[in-house]
Formats: C-alpha cells, structure tokens, sequence
C-alpha cells in the first residue's frame, strides 16, 4: 500500500500561514481508537488519507507536516480532550499508525492555491 496519490497532478501553491511544533501520533478507524462513530469524523466526513485530528487548529486548517513531503492534511477531526497540543494522524491501517508512532513534529498552516 502507498500512501501517495494516483490522483492527476494539479500545481499547488502554498502560502505559509504559521508554523509550530506538536507531538504527533497516528490512528485509523478502529473502534477501540475512537468514539462510537469509528469511520466519520467531527466534521461530518468520512475518515481517508489526509485527514488530521486537533483540537487546537479550527476545523478545516490545512497542514503541511515534515516528514510527508508535499502531502497537505486536513483538520477534520478532534482528539479525545486530554492531548491538547496533539496532530493525530489518520491512517487507513492499524499499522502504519504504530509505525508513524509518537514524535516531535513541525508543521506548516498552509493557504492551497490551485494554479
């Protein structure tokens, strides 16, 4: 499994809004892993690459994340609210979540231009 797009590619620009640093984690669809709703997210959508969860970002901010290239994320979802200062990182397997693991992480609010 690949996480990068098949997609047709579109030239973006981005324009960097902020920056910062937060603890990462990652999670997928698993019900012990979320609320009663495993597969839909805060914002009424369904969980898919590139969708992030954080409570401090309003829902909706787009993300650029060190370590996943030009890869833009979305907030789309809310962590439970104890981890505050968290990117959680949806996967679509169990595994590459344990994989991306718990880390430091800088990242980028970014403004998408289509060009």
């Amino acid at each position: 499994f690949s996480l990068a797009s098949s997609a047709q590619t579109v030239k973006l620009n981005h324009k960097v809004i902020a920056t910062g640093t937060a603890v990462s984690t990652g999670y997928n669809s698993l019900s012990e892993q979320t609320d009663s709703t495993p597969w839909i997210t805060a914002a009424g959508t369904r969980c898919r690459w590139g969708v992030v969860a954080a409570n401090f970002l309003p829902i909706g901010t787009k993300l650029k994340i060190d370590g996943y290239d030009n890869q833009i994320f979305v907030v789309e979802d809310r962590t439970a609210v104890r981890f505050g200062q968290r990117i959680d990182i949806w996967f679509p397997e169990y595994s590459q979540a344990i994989e991306h693991g718990k880390r430091q992480v800088k990242y980028y609010v970014v403004a998408v231009a289509r060009s």
